[in-house]
């Protein structure tokens, strides 16, 4: 993992993508860990983390982690998700955060020098090569380890580097003995526990 001292990066975190990499691999992430080490690495400039929730429910497991992050220098991207019913009438849940995610990466891009993508979705091609012809490096951040990978090839090959998530486990994942720990703080309480996330299915 390579990053040239003093340069200005940016984390877009895909949360869907992430969570569901992580699992793959068998840790979770210590959030408060990996900010840490993009702030060594780097000048962190901003980390965004793009993921839908559900409105129609009055309390959703995802919520506290989303609180969490807010309040630990983080800047959350979120929408409502939408139910929906398929061709084969199984009800299906769309929460895709592409769109918000490319729009803000494209928007910030003046201001950076670097950009990090945590996401295997081949969907991103283009934007890379956007980022890049307007001169930018940009990271992407999946995992070759599982079967199949989580990473698109095209979205591999189009990075100025690719960085495996299962190469970082031991400098962001979090310990096992935490994963049942709960901030106590409540709202607005800066903590470094904080409720795991959970899964949806994205389409």
């Amino acid at each position: 993992m390579h990053f040239y001292q003093g340069e200005r990066v940016a984390l877009f975190i895909d949360g869907a993508n992430l969570y569901a990499t992580s699992k793959a691999l068998g840790f979770d992430v210590d959030y408060k860990r990996l900010l840490a080490l993009f702030r060594q690495k780097a000048h962190l400039v901003r980390a965004l983390y793009y993921t839908a929730l559900s409105e129609d429910q009055e309390y959703s497991s995802i919520r506290p982690l989303i609180d969490w992050l807010d309040y630990n220098g983080f800047t959350m991207v979120t929408k409502p998700t939408k139910e929906f019913t398929d061709a084969s009438g199984r009800r299906k849940v769309k929460g895709n955060m592409d769109i918000e995610l490319a729009v803000d990466a494209m928007r910030l891009a003046d201001t950076l020098d670097h950009i990090v993508l945590f996401s295997g979705d081949g969907d991103f091609r283009g934007l890379v090569a956007a980022l890049q012809q307007k001169g930018r490096r940009v990271s992407v951040v999946s995992t070759l380890q599982t079967q199949p990978a989580m990473v698109a090839d095209e979205l591999r090959r189009q990075a100025d580097q690719f960085i495996d998530l299962a190469d970082l486990e031991q400098l962001i994942g979090r310990d096992a003995s935490a994963r049942g720990g709960r901030s106590s703080g409540g709202r607005g309480h800066r903590d470094t526990t904080y409720p795991d996330d959970v899964s949806r299915e994205e389409v």
